[in-house]
């Protein structure tokens, strides 16, 4: 394939050097009345921008780099529909200098050389510099983003480079080192909205020949879900449908009809938003893994934050799972991680499977309740002071005031628990985790009786004849003794309360 089919070199149309196609003198095919509605309404300058106030501060790089007063190369980070190529139309219509595009996903190693070669050139010859946009630059192989570093590093090339994926995984390091790295935010729903409202009534969109209900309006904002060339694309197709239908206004049902998608009644500032997340909690904590999916799916259809459904679940996974599937909140945290790491779309595969990990998993509420009645003595003033043996030590004149006088090493015992007391004399004897019962939790409500009776030096309990492993009739247990005593083991110690 020929170097010139795969990008277009910002010269006239016509003129010399300038490859088939390149219609536009920004770099890009030219915008016409049959263009795709995102492309038409794109901004015309730095000014129509919207969405990424962060970055347009006067002075701020990407400004600098759209008007043309710095040569710094910069990658633009940022999801589906936030603006990175509208900046790379800004970029282009600078005047003095030449702009090249191309896409990773068909250039080569071949390709860039022949643009660095042709930049060089016409650097030595006193012409223009010039910019190099690579959209999609996380396609680009290691040998590929290798064969940009000199003309980067020289500034042969001013490189433009735009990318969904997280560059500190996708572009090499010293590529990265080279550039300033902008991220753009998706767009919030005020300026989706404000978006869809200029469409309506600009030349270049509608031009004020519909008006678009409040109702369609907002199912367009939720479709998008931040994505703006979403949200005028979904535009165009209902303005088209309601054309067909000889109507002048574009309503819900038109909107719906259009882009075959049903308004999902969900309002992320609304009811709706804490009616459907009580639901989805509701429902794993009640093992209906098929409600959880259900709700699971009207959030993210809704365009729910995926953030907050992860928070959730990792709070859900403690609150009610606990100690009955302690894995659980593993799961929920690593869902969250992936959330924050791959991102929506396909970071909903890593929610479903903790949902369905979570709303199977057998559930206790322990943790809950243990920490609640602990808070709650605490704020009842309950709690004197810290028992002498367990205080600091470590420091000159504290073994002269009695700290850690008494302390008991749990490891020089060979059971690996003591007798020992460790709350403030007016807690003595109070127990606040009470297992459940419930799945890996069974096990524990097992050893904790025998746990507490050795710290609280009580008589230890008996085992049945032929229930296991023996453990000491006594707290005095003889030191030597065989290991297997059933105190830090797994298991389902049959215990029986009250036999010396």
């Amino acid at each position: 394939m020929q170097s010139d089919a795969l990008f277009t070199i910002g010269e006239p149309a016509g003129a010399p050097g300038a490859p088939a196609g390149a219609t536009g003198v920004d770099g890009f095919a030219a915008a016409h009345a049959d263009s795709p509605l995102p492309v038409r309404m794109r901004p015309a300058s730095i000014d129509e921008l919207v969405g990424q106030d962060h970055l347009l501060a006067p002075g701020a790089p990407l400004r600098q780099l759209v008007e043309g007063a710095a040569p710094m190369s910069v990658i633009l980070w940022g999801p589906p529909g936030s603006g990175k190529t509208t900046i790379a139309h800004l970029v282009a219509r600078a005047t003095d200098r030449r702009f090249v595009a191309m896409s990773a996903l068909t250039a080569g190693v071949k390709d860039v050389r022949a643009v660095i070669d042709t930049a060089r050139r016409q650097r030595r010859a006193g012409g223009p510099p010039t910019v190099l946009f690579i959209d999609e630059v996380h396609r680009f192989s290691k040998t590929q983003q290798d064969s940009l570093l000199a003309a980067v590093e020289d500034r042969t090339v001013t490189l433009l480079a735009a990318t969904t994926e997280n560059p500190y995984f996708s572009v090499i390091s010293p590529l990265l080192s080279r550039c300033v790295l902008l991220t753009l935010q998706s767009l919030d729903d005020d300026a989706v909205r404000g978006l869809l409202r200029r469409a309506v009534v600009d030349e270049r969109g509608l031009g004020g020949a519909l008006t678009l209900e409040t109702g369609a309006e907002e199912h367009l904002v939720r479709l998008a879900g931040g994505d703006v060339r979403k949200a005028l694309t979904a535009l165009e197709a209902a303005a088209a449908t309601a054309t067909a239908l000889g109507t002048g206004r574009i309503d819900l049902a038109t909107a719906e009809q259009a882009v075959d998608v049903a308004a999902v009644r969900y309002d992320r500032d609304g009811d709706a938003h804490y009616d459907v997340i009580s639901a989805f909690i509701k429902s794993m904590r009640g093992s209906d893994v098929d409600a959880a999916l259900h709700w699971l799916a009207r959030m993210l259809v809704a365009g729910e934050d995926a953030r907050f459904i992860a928070r959730r679940l990792v709070i859900f996974a403690s609150e009610d799972v606990g100690m009955a599937d302690p894995a659980a909140l593993t799961v929920a945290t690593a869902a969250a991680h992936a959330v924050e790491y791959v991102g929506l779309p396909e970071a909903q595969l890593n929610l479903a499977q903790a949902v369905i990990h979570l709303a199977t998993a057998p559930k206790s509420n322990s943790a809950t309740t243990a920490i609640g009645a602990a808070i709650a003595d605490v704020r009842a003033g309950r709690g004197g002071p810290v028992p002498r043996a367990l205080r600091d030590a470590h420091y000159a004149g504290a073994r002269g005031l009695g700290h850690g006088a008494g302390y008991r090493y749990p490891h020089d015992d060979h059971r690996g628990v003591v007798t020992q007391q460790y709350v403030p004399d007016d807690l003595v004897g109070t127990d606040y985790y009470r297992p459940s019962g419930h799945g890996a939790e069974r096990a524990l409500a097992g050893r904790l009786p025998l746990l507490r009776r050795i710290v609280r030096g009580l008589p230890t309990p008996a085992v049945r004849e032929g229930a296991g492993a023996p453990v000491a009739a006594s707290a005095a247990r003889p030191v030597g003794a065989a290991q297997g005593d059933g105190v830090n083991e797994g298991g389902d110690d049959a215990v029986e309360e009250g036999q010396q």
